[in-house]
Protein backbone atom coordinates (compact mmCIF):
# COMPACT_ATOMS: atom_id res chain seq x y z
CA UNK A 1 0.00 0.00 0.00
CA UNK A 2 1.48 3.43 -1.13
CA UNK A 3 1.79 6.02 1.27
CA UNK A 4 -1.70 7.97 -0.15
CA UNK A 5 -3.38 4.94 -0.58
CA UNK A 6 -3.54 5.30 3.41
CA UNK A 7 -5.53 8.11 3.41
CA UNK A 8 -8.10 6.58 0.93
CA UNK A 9 -11.80 6.14 2.41
CA UNK A 10 -13.32 4.91 -0.92
CA UNK A 11 -15.86 2.08 0.29
CA UNK A 12 -16.40 3.55 4.28
CA UNK A 13 -19.37 4.81 6.00
CA UNK A 14 -18.42 7.46 7.94
CA UNK A 15 -20.77 9.33 10.72
CA UNK A 16 -20.37 12.68 11.50
CA UNK A 17 -22.21 14.65 14.19
CA UNK A 18 -22.49 18.26 14.52
CA UNK A 19 -22.02 18.71 10.56
CA UNK A 20 -24.18 21.60 9.72
CA UNK A 21 -22.21 24.09 10.37
CA UNK A 22 -17.51 24.98 11.48
CA UNK A 23 -15.47 22.18 12.18
CA UNK A 24 -17.90 19.45 11.55
CA UNK A 25 -18.79 20.74 8.08
CA UNK A 26 -15.40 20.79 6.84
CA UNK A 27 -14.79 17.00 8.53
CA UNK A 28 -18.21 15.72 6.66
CA UNK A 29 -16.73 17.29 3.65
CA UNK A 30 -13.06 15.96 3.88
CA UNK A 31 -13.63 12.20 4.63
CA UNK A 32 -16.28 12.46 1.81
CA UNK A 33 -13.57 13.70 -0.55
CA UNK A 34 -11.36 11.28 0.44
CA UNK A 35 -14.07 8.32 -0.85
CA UNK A 36 -16.27 7.83 2.34
CA UNK A 37 -19.94 7.79 2.09
CA UNK A 38 -20.75 10.54 5.36
CA UNK A 39 -23.78 10.55 7.49
CA UNK A 40 -23.58 13.88 8.08
CA UNK A 41 -26.41 14.42 11.23
CA UNK A 42 -27.04 17.14 13.19
CA UNK A 43 -30.68 19.54 13.95
CA UNK A 44 -30.63 21.81 10.96
CA UNK A 45 -31.44 19.92 8.09
CA UNK A 46 -31.79 22.52 6.02
CA UNK A 47 -28.15 23.41 6.42
CA UNK A 48 -27.14 19.66 5.92
CA UNK A 49 -28.74 19.33 2.50
CA UNK A 50 -26.92 22.65 1.08
CA UNK A 51 -23.58 20.86 2.18
CA UNK A 52 -25.22 17.59 0.69
CA UNK A 53 -25.64 19.68 -2.88
CA UNK A 54 -21.85 20.67 -2.74
CA UNK A 55 -20.62 17.82 -1.90
CA UNK A 56 -21.09 14.02 -3.29
CA UNK A 57 -21.45 11.38 -0.92
CA UNK A 58 -22.90 13.16 1.50
CA UNK A 59 -25.68 12.43 3.13
CA UNK A 60 -28.00 14.69 5.24
CA UNK A 61 -30.14 13.38 8.44
CA UNK A 62 -31.44 15.45 10.86
CA UNK A 63 -30.38 14.39 14.16
CA UNK A 64 -30.68 15.87 17.93
CA UNK A 65 -28.24 13.24 19.45
CA UNK A 66 -29.47 13.94 22.53
CA UNK A 67 -31.99 12.36 22.17
CA UNK A 68 -31.93 8.46 22.79
CA UNK A 69 -34.74 7.79 19.82
CA UNK A 70 -32.62 9.93 17.10
CA UNK A 71 -29.49 8.58 18.26
CA UNK A 72 -30.81 4.86 17.46
CA UNK A 73 -32.73 5.72 14.60
CA UNK A 74 -29.36 7.73 13.40
CA UNK A 75 -27.63 3.95 13.43
CA UNK A 76 -30.22 2.05 12.24
CA UNK A 77 -30.62 3.73 9.28
CA UNK A 78 -26.63 3.54 8.57
CA UNK A 79 -26.55 0.34 8.90
CA UNK A 80 -29.70 -0.74 6.97
CA UNK A 81 -28.56 1.80 4.05
CA UNK A 82 -24.95 0.80 4.16
CA UNK A 83 -24.26 -2.25 6.11
CA UNK A 84 -21.54 -0.51 7.83
CA UNK A 85 -19.74 2.29 10.09
CA UNK A 86 -16.30 2.65 9.81
CA UNK A 87 -15.89 6.08 11.36
CA UNK A 88 -17.53 8.45 13.72
CA UNK A 89 -17.16 11.40 14.70
CA UNK A 90 -18.71 12.95 17.54
CA UNK A 91 -18.36 16.77 17.03
CA UNK A 92 -21.81 17.74 18.42
CA UNK A 93 -21.18 20.31 21.32
CA UNK A 94 -22.11 23.93 22.38
CA UNK A 95 -20.45 26.32 24.86
CA UNK A 96 -21.69 27.58 27.78
CA UNK A 97 -21.45 31.11 29.97
CA UNK A 98 -17.80 31.92 30.48
CA UNK A 99 -17.96 32.98 34.00
CA UNK A 100 -18.75 30.12 36.56
CA UNK A 101 -21.25 31.77 39.01
CA UNK A 102 -23.38 31.82 35.14
CA UNK A 103 -23.49 28.66 34.78
CA UNK A 104 -26.45 27.30 36.88
CA UNK A 105 -26.70 23.39 37.53
CA UNK A 106 -29.56 22.96 34.44
CA UNK A 107 -26.84 25.02 31.96
CA UNK A 108 -24.14 22.54 33.24
CA UNK A 109 -25.93 19.75 32.90
CA UNK A 110 -27.04 20.75 29.53
CA UNK A 111 -23.43 21.40 28.24
CA UNK A 112 -22.01 17.83 29.50
CA UNK A 113 -25.20 16.23 28.19
CA UNK A 114 -24.73 17.55 24.44
CA UNK A 115 -20.75 17.79 24.58
CA UNK A 116 -19.56 13.87 26.55
CA UNK A 117 -23.04 12.22 27.41
CA UNK A 118 -25.04 12.11 24.32
CA UNK A 119 -21.52 11.31 22.09
CA UNK A 120 -20.80 8.45 24.53
CA UNK A 121 -24.12 6.48 23.83
CA UNK A 122 -23.96 7.27 20.16
CA UNK A 123 -20.25 5.68 20.35
CA UNK A 124 -22.00 2.87 22.20
CA UNK A 125 -24.38 2.21 19.85
CA UNK A 126 -22.50 2.25 17.08
CA UNK A 127 -20.23 -0.49 18.83
CA UNK A 128 -23.22 -2.61 19.32
CA UNK A 129 -23.81 -2.40 15.78
CA UNK A 130 -20.63 -3.14 14.35
CA UNK A 131 -19.55 -6.90 14.08
CA UNK A 132 -16.79 -7.81 16.66
CA UNK A 133 -13.66 -7.73 14.91
CA UNK A 134 -14.59 -4.72 12.07
CA UNK A 135 -12.55 -2.00 11.92
CA UNK A 136 -13.81 1.22 13.81
CA UNK A 137 -11.94 4.39 14.42
CA UNK A 138 -14.33 6.75 16.90
CA UNK A 139 -12.97 10.35 16.81
CA UNK A 140 -14.00 12.70 19.82
CA UNK A 141 -13.62 16.24 19.71
CA UNK A 142 -11.86 17.69 22.54
CA UNK A 143 -10.81 21.34 23.08
CA UNK A 144 -7.54 23.77 24.10
CA UNK A 145 -9.80 24.39 26.79
CA UNK A 146 -10.30 20.96 28.18
CA UNK A 147 -6.50 20.67 28.46
CA UNK A 148 -5.48 23.74 30.29
CA UNK A 149 -7.02 27.08 31.39
CA UNK A 150 -8.36 29.51 28.90
CA UNK A 151 -10.13 32.29 31.05
CA UNK A 152 -11.42 34.61 30.88
CA UNK A 153 -12.70 32.53 27.51
CA UNK A 154 -13.70 29.00 27.95
CA UNK A 155 -16.23 28.60 30.91
CA UNK A 156 -16.60 25.90 33.88
CA UNK A 157 -19.28 23.54 32.04
CA UNK A 158 -17.04 23.79 28.90
CA UNK A 159 -13.95 23.24 30.43
CA UNK A 160 -15.18 20.14 32.22
CA UNK A 161 -16.93 18.65 29.30
CA UNK A 162 -13.67 18.60 26.86
CA UNK A 163 -11.47 17.27 29.79
CA UNK A 164 -13.87 14.18 30.38
CA UNK A 165 -13.98 13.40 26.51
CA UNK A 166 -10.23 13.20 26.81
CA UNK A 167 -10.89 10.69 29.47
CA UNK A 168 -13.42 8.90 28.28
CA UNK A 169 -11.52 8.26 25.07
CA UNK A 170 -8.80 6.49 26.83
CA UNK A 171 -11.09 4.47 28.55
CA UNK A 172 -13.26 3.57 25.88
CA UNK A 173 -9.78 2.79 23.85
CA UNK A 174 -8.75 0.11 26.56
CA UNK A 175 -12.17 -1.44 26.73
CA UNK A 176 -12.86 -1.71 23.07
CA UNK A 177 -9.05 -2.21 21.57
CA UNK A 178 -9.56 -5.83 21.29
CA UNK A 179 -12.71 -5.92 19.70
CA UNK A 180 -10.76 -3.61 16.38
CA UNK A 181 -11.94 -0.17 17.67
CA UNK A 182 -9.67 2.62 17.96
CA UNK A 183 -10.77 5.43 20.30
CA UNK A 184 -8.79 9.15 20.35
CA UNK A 185 -9.55 12.94 20.96
CA UNK A 186 -8.77 15.80 18.00
CA UNK A 187 -7.99 18.84 19.92
CA UNK A 188 -8.42 21.75 18.11
CA UNK A 189 -7.14 25.04 19.22
CA UNK A 190 -9.04 28.48 18.03
CA UNK A 191 -10.50 28.42 15.13
CA UNK A 192 -12.98 31.14 13.46
CA UNK A 193 -16.19 28.76 14.00
CA UNK A 194 -20.14 29.95 14.40
CA UNK A 195 -19.09 28.36 18.15
CA UNK A 196 -16.43 31.06 18.60
CA UNK A 197 -18.14 34.17 17.15
CA UNK A 198 -16.87 37.59 18.08
CA UNK A 199 -13.90 36.27 19.05
CA UNK A 200 -11.69 36.85 15.50
CA UNK A 201 -13.91 40.06 15.41
CA UNK A 202 -12.92 41.36 18.10
CA UNK A 203 -9.61 43.52 17.97
CA UNK A 204 -8.93 42.54 21.78
CA UNK A 205 -9.90 38.82 21.66
CA UNK A 206 -7.63 38.43 18.48
CA UNK A 207 -4.85 39.85 19.88
CA UNK A 208 -5.20 37.62 22.88
CA UNK A 209 -5.06 34.15 20.42
CA UNK A 210 -1.97 35.65 18.45
CA UNK A 211 -0.24 36.13 21.54
CA UNK A 212 -1.05 33.29 23.56
CA UNK A 213 -0.43 30.89 19.82
CA UNK A 214 3.38 30.06 18.79
CA UNK A 215 2.39 30.71 14.91
CA UNK A 216 1.00 34.32 16.45
CA UNK A 217 -2.47 33.18 14.53
CA UNK A 218 -5.63 31.41 14.56
CA UNK A 219 -6.33 28.54 12.61
CA UNK A 220 -7.55 28.87 9.58
CA UNK A 221 -10.26 26.42 7.64
CA UNK A 222 -9.04 23.37 6.68
CA UNK A 223 -6.19 23.01 9.23
CA UNK A 224 -7.88 20.82 11.51
CA UNK A 225 -9.30 18.44 8.49
CA UNK A 226 -5.45 16.70 8.00
CA UNK A 227 -5.53 14.93 11.54
CA UNK A 228 -9.15 14.45 11.53
CA UNK A 229 -8.62 12.36 7.95
CA UNK A 230 -5.26 11.03 9.97
CA UNK A 231 -7.29 9.44 12.81
CA UNK A 232 -10.31 8.17 10.72
CA UNK A 233 -8.02 6.23 8.00
CA UNK A 234 -5.50 3.16 7.79
CA UNK A 235 -2.46 6.02 8.16
CA UNK A 236 -3.40 5.74 12.33
CA UNK A 237 -4.25 1.57 12.36
CA UNK A 238 -1.83 1.51 15.30
CA UNK A 239 -3.06 4.89 17.28
CA UNK A 240 -5.43 4.11 20.19
CA UNK A 241 -6.32 5.79 23.56
CA UNK A 242 -4.50 9.28 21.75
CA UNK A 243 -4.77 12.98 22.19
CA UNK A 244 -4.25 15.12 18.84
CA UNK A 245 -3.71 18.49 19.94
CA UNK A 246 -4.20 21.13 16.32
CA UNK A 247 -3.94 24.32 18.11
CA UNK A 248 -0.53 26.14 16.87
CA UNK A 249 1.54 25.49 19.60
CA UNK A 250 -1.22 27.20 22.52
CA UNK A 251 -1.03 24.34 24.70
CA UNK A 252 2.55 23.44 23.92
CA UNK A 253 4.05 27.03 26.24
Amino acid sequence: MGALDLFDLTGRVAVVTGASSGLGAGFARTLAEAGATVYAAARRLDRLEELAREVPRIVPVRCDVTVAADRDALVERVVAESGRIDVLVNNAGRAGPPAAVEDTPEVFDSVLGLNLTAGFHLAVAVVDAVPEGSPLSIVNLGSVIGLVSTAPVGGASYAASKAAVTGLSRELAGQWGRRGVRVNTLVPGWFDTEMTDGLFTNEASANWVRRGTMLGRGGQEGEVDGALLFLASDASTYVTGQCLVVDGGWTAR
